[in-house]
Parts: C-alpha cells; sequence; structure tokens
C-alpha cells in the first residue's frame, strides 16, 4: 500500500479524477474547470501542464501551470510540493492567481526564489450571484458582440486590459494571443457590449464556463461615460444572459480597493464569498 506523497504531471486518462478535485469547489476553480473541460490534460491543447499532488496513491490537489499558476484545492502540503516543482522550473507564468489563502502560501515559497513582483493584490473579493436583482433593468442596448464588430470592440478590449494589470497586450507579439482570446469569446457569443454610435460605452465577457459556474470577467465603462449607472445596469444584462444560457451560478472577483465597482456588483445582486488573490510579473 502507498504511504507517501507524490507530486506528477497528471495523466490525460486521468481526467475524471482531475475533474473530481476541480468539482469540489466549482466557483473557485471556474477558470481551471472550463479549460480542461475544453482541452482535457493533455499539455499542448491545455496550454500548460496539469500537476497533481498524490496521497496514498489518490489525487488529491491540482495545480495548473501555464500561462497563469493556478493552486487548486492545494492544502499545505500540497502548496509546498507545488512550489518546489515550480522553483525548480523556473517561472514561465505571466501571474499566480487563485483563492488567497493557498495562492498566499505559494508566493511565500516562490517570491525568494522568482524575485519581487511588479504588483501583489493580497485581497480581491470573490462575488457571486445566482439570481437577477430586484428592482434593477438590464440594459436592453447591451447585446452580443458580433463577429464583424471586433474592430470597434478591440479599443476597449487593451483599454480595459491595460488599466486593469497596468500593461498594454499589444506588447511581445504585437497583440496576436490577446486578440485570438478575444475573437474566441465573441465568436462563443461570450462577449457582450454596449455600442453607441460605433464606441463600445460599455463591455464585459463571460469568460469562464462551466455546468455549475461561469465567470464574468474584463468589465469597463468608457472613462467618459463612468458615474452614469452604465455598469450596473450593463452588469444586469450580462448576468441576466449568464443565469438563462449558461450556469447557474455567476462568480468574479474584483480589487479590494475598487469600491466603485463592489457597489455596483453588489446592487446587481452580488454577494462576496470569498477572496482571491493575484501576483503580476
Amino acid at each position: 500500500m502507498l504511504t507517501t506523497t507524490t507530486t506528477r504531471v497528471v495523466e490525460p486518462h486521468e481526467l475524471d479524477d482531475a475533474l473530481a478535485v476541480l468539482d469540489r469547489e466549482p466557483v473557485n476553480n471556474a477558470f481551471v474547470a472550463a479549460r480542461v473541460r475544453v482541452a482535457g490534460l493533455d499539455p499542448w491543447r491545455l496550454g500548460g501542464e496539469m500537476w497533481g499532488w498524490y496521497h496514498r496513491g489518490r489525487l488529491e490537489s491540482l495545480c495548473y501551470a501555464g500561462a497563469n499558476l493556478v493552486p487548486v484545492c492545494a492544502g499545505r502540503e500540497a502548496v509546498r510540493a507545488f512550489a518546489e516543482r515550480a522553483r525548480r522550473q523556473g517561472r514561465r507564468c505571466s501571474s499566480v492567481v487563485g483563492p488567497a489563502g493557498p495562492t498566499a502560501a505559494l508566493w511565500a515559497r516562490l517570491e525568494p526564489h522568482w524575485g519581487p513582483a511588479r504588483e501583489v493584490r493580497r485581497h480581491q473579493p470573490l462575488m457571486v450571484a445566482d439570481r437577477m436583482p430586484e428592482g434593477i433593468r438590464p440594459d436592453p442596448y447591451v447585446r452580443r458582440v458580433r463577429k464583424d464588430e471586433m474592430d470597434v470592440l478591440m479599443p476597449a478590449c487593451v483599454a480595459m486590459f491595460t488599466e486593469e494589470v497596468g500593461v498594454s497586450p499589444m506588447a511581445g507579439d504585437g497583440g496576436l494571443i490577446y486578440q485570438a482570446r478575444v475573437a474566441e469569446l465573441v465568436g462563443a457569443g461570450r462577449s457582450f457590449a454596449r455600442i453607441d454610435d460605433g464606441r463600445v460605452v460599455f463591455k464585459a465577457e463571460i469568460g469562464a464556463v462551466t455546468p455549475r459556474a461561469c465567470q464574468i470577467q474584463g468589465v469597463w465603462v468608457a472613462p467618459e461615460h463612468r458615474g452614469r449607472g452604465l455598469s450596473v445596469a450593463g452588469m444586469a444584462a450580462v448576468l441576466r444572459y449568464a443565469l438563462t444560457e449558461v450556469s447557474p451560478v455567476v462568480s468574479l472577483y474584483v480589487n479590494d480597493y475598487n469600491t466603485a465597482a463592489r457597489a455596483a456588483y453588489r446592487r446587481v445582486g452580488f454577494r462576496e464569498v470569498g477572496e482571491f488573490m493575484s501576483v503580476l510579473f
């Protein structure tokens, strides 16, 4: 009988076991679960490796190691093992992100070896909604973005990303990877916007999708239109789409210092259920 722990890359034939781990915390794990459900566990299709922490031969925890390093259902021993593997491999990711507890523990072990991060966001409230709010009228002008509107949408996406992350997504490869991701969401019918006179004034995407939960991302209001309630009505419209057509629970996470956004999300019916953390390089 196996009595020791093991850490290794999870094999494609272990998909059911990996999904069982991911399903333990469907809201926390929506991003990774969505990727696995689409791509399986083959590293080439997944866009990175899936590391597994095994106890007595049973898969107990995961860590997605791609463009992001994301701990999944990781306790203290699993975090220690994942940190050691990441340390030996060297940093290949642009961020470490996930539930605040294990992410903080993972970063505490990696920081001495990977050096200082560009920014650490330790407190990002995780919020969920499972019903439409009372007394809020969804913006009737928020709709799915059409494929022929990519040129209209992209400037808003670049502005949102740059404002949120602090660097332009157009750097490096000229924005090819970022544009491909935006086009993927548009093609899937998960990109939403209000477009007035050929310009985006509000936008958001439903990024990660699983049968149990989905995650809204990229919420943005054009600066000249802020303070007019567009985010509340716009989010209500996106929430209605998400609850009706995608998943029974809708989530998002937000920076703790963004008090305006947190207030807007609460008005739409989102409530705080946990906390994420992001380390940006």
